[in-house]
């Protein structure tokens, strides 16, 4: 009997897909611990699997020739990383990166894209899905060209926790600055006036939110727009 932590369920997306599909790919998927800093994806190379993340963040980020980096979105449990599989463009060109180390279930790409193939109820649901992804792109370089730091950070914080079964994440001023592609003390200086407004505490590379509300509250409008039409398009049906 699956265990709660080992259910691919534990999927928003997976659990969304037909019944009949689950059952067809569940014996397919493979349970895989993901590394904090693993690359799923490089830029221009063809994609072999989809991953479906249970407790794992992995960023997309999009790589400079000089060597900068800035993320255009992040996927946790709530959907997969390699659309551009099913999509039919088998490469892209953004690097998926894991943000937090943990669990997810990697599957062959060619599975996915012949249950999209043969399946109405499948093209719709990935569709949707991939809309919700562009939205969250589309916002993610709107936040990024007209909020200040303090809001990048806020919107980010709040997006990444929900993806995560507490309100704390491991990761340095460094490389939250690298995600959004600004200076590293600028962040820094973002945390601590977010930190002497109780809302968070920052502690050796480990951040926690103390006043969630509060957080949302001084945020911009990016991260509820983001949150409203993500449950728009790929609603929860719950676990049986």
């Amino acid at each position: 009997m699956t265990s709660a932590t080992d259910d691919p369920r534990r999927n928003l997306l997976f659990r969304n897909l037909p019944d009949d599909v689950r059952h067809r790919l569940r014996p397919k998927l493979e349970r895989v611990d993901l590394a904090l800093g693993s690359v799923l994806h490089e830029q221009g190379v063809r994609m072999e699997h989809v991953y479906f993340p249970i407790s794992a963040i992995v960023s997309k980020l999009y790589v400079t020739r000089s060597g900068a980096s800035a993320e255009i979105a992040i996927v946790g449990n709530d959907g997969l990383v390699g659309v551009a599989l099913y999509m039919g463009g088998e490469t892209t060109t953004n690097r998926a990166v894991v943000q937090s180390a943990g669990l997810a279930y990697r599957l062959a790409g060619h599975l996915l894209k012949k249950e999209f193939s043969r399946s109405t109820p499948v093209q719709r649901l990935l569709l949707r899905y991939t809309q919700a992804l562009l939205t969250q792109m589309a916002q993610t370089a709107v936040c990024n060209r007209h909020h200040t730091v303090r809001q990048q950070l806020c919107r980010w914080l709040l997006m990444s926790t929900d993806l995560l079964s507490g309100e704390e994440l491991c990761m340095t001023h460094e490389l939250i600055a690298n995600m959004l592609g600004v200076r590293r003390e600028g962040v820094t200086e973002a945390a601590g006036r977010l930190q002497a407004l109780g809302l968070i505490r920052y502690r050796r590379g480990r951040i926690t939110i103390l006043d969630r509300l509060g957080l949302e509250a001084v945020c911009c409008e990016c991260y509820e727009v983001v949150k409203r039409e993500c449950e728009r398009l790929v609603p929860d049906p719950g676990l049986d």
